[in-house]
């Protein structure tokens, strides 16, 4: 299990966690080894723009929102530097990102997941 497949089983528990992502692919928002909080997240709430942490065609990713399909209860994920890495179900989407290096993300934390699923 990788670092952001471990990230991600911990806030599906519940827990906000902080780790240094690796990459330059969501540069300039988020910068190699930036440190980033990553809270649970509500699905629903989400918007283009935020930045998720969710798994994509079995691959985790911390990118961002591109696209909604509320009917369908998914979201597609993209890059910083226009690449479409995917769709996926609400159920997939683990986490938001609320802070990069202390810098709150704006509207993030009202995304935030307030309970754990009992199946969770």
């Amino acid at each position: 299990m990788g670092m952001m497949d471990s990230m991600a089983a911990k806030v599906a528990r519940g827990a906000t966690v902080e780790f240094r992502p690796r990459g330059t692919s969501m540069a300039p928002l988020i910068r190699s080894r930036q440190l980033v909080t990553v809270a649970p997240v509500d699905p629903a709430r989400l918007a283009l723009g935020d930045i998720v942490l969710a798994r994509v065609a079995g691959k985790m990713y911390l990118h961002l929102v591109s696209a909604l399909d509320v009917t369908r209860s998914r979201v597609q994920i993209s890059n910083n530097r226009g690449r479409t890495n995917g769709w996926t179900s609400y159920a997939r989407v683990y986490g938001i990102c609320v802070s990069v290096d202390g810098v709150p993300r704006p509207g993030a934390g009202r995304k935030i997941r307030e309970s754990v699923p009992a199946d969770g």
